[in-house]
């Protein structure tokens, strides 16, 4: 069963789109959200597969929740009366985009992208499961799911060398040589990658402990792959303190 979210704050046009999801045969309502607060906190505690989210809600927008949620859900169809949004929340990933009133076809449409996403990635509804339960006991997941703007991925955590941060973007250096560019900031994957297993060493660095081989200086990490990763003057304490514990 497909788990949805409904964040809308016209009790209309909520009652309209319960109706079109129970036509649905493999989905089932989560629950209901009319305002910011009370939305990030239904997606917090249910976190639905789906999110039906209104552009004006009661307190904000659609836009304003985004900003709260860490990490935002992959999967919310926007719903609004006007198109000028369009834009916006595809720089949001946006599953779908539908316009008021809400048509069954266009639904039916919408809810049958996610299941071509679930069933091309088979690995990957379950993995999103086991990541979250490993970071809420305080471990390091095994693997881990790279969302690029083409394709989704799951890499094993033990492949990952360092990861840089540009900005909104984060670049996975793996130790086939390869590299990943994945459009969420580094602090995102600082909390799925939590010390002292990754070292944050620097503003715009997480590094992978399992490659360090030395400090130079005290002002550069070196990689087994004989890479340099900056030290903050800041951080320098701790990430020393860390390398000569135990993990």
């Amino acid at each position: 069963m497909i788990t949805i979210a409904i964040i809308e704050d016209e009790p209309a046009v909520r009652k309209e789109i319960s109706y079109l999801i129970e036509q649905e045969a493999d989905t089932i309502l989560s629950g209901w959200a009319d305002s910011v607060r009370a939305a990030q906190k239904l997606i917090e505690e249910k976190r639905p597969e789906v999110i039906l989210l209104d552009i004006q809600l009661r307190d904000g927008t659609a836009f304003d929740l985004l900003k709260k949620l860490d990490p935002i859900p992959q999967n919310i169809i926007f719903i609004t009366a006007y198109n000028h949004f369009a834009i916006q929340a595809i720089k949001y990933g946006a599953l779908d985009y539908l316009l008021k009133p809400i048509d069954q076809t266009e639904l039916t449409e919408a809810l049958e992208r996610f299941r071509r996403r679930r069933e091309n990635n088979p690995q990957w509804m379950q993995q999103l499961s086991l990541t979250q339960e490993s970071i809420e006991a305080g471990e390091l997941p095994e693997n881990i799911v790279l969302n690029s703007l083409n394709n989704m991925r799951i890499v094993p955590v033990k492949d990952i060398i360092y990861c840089k941060g540009d900005g909104p973007y984060t670049f996975f250096f793996l130790n086939n040589g390869t590299k990943e560019l994945i459009s969420k900031p580094l602090k995102y994957y600082e909390d799925l990658l939590p010390a002292p297993y990754f070292l944050r060493t620097h503003q715009s660095y997480l590094v992978n402990r399992q490659y360090v081989t030395g400090v130079n200086r005290s002002e550069y990490i070196v990689l087994t792959n004989s890479e340099e990763i900056p030290i903050s003057i800041r951080r320098k304490s701790s990430i020393l303190a860390q390398l000569l514990s135990e993990k």
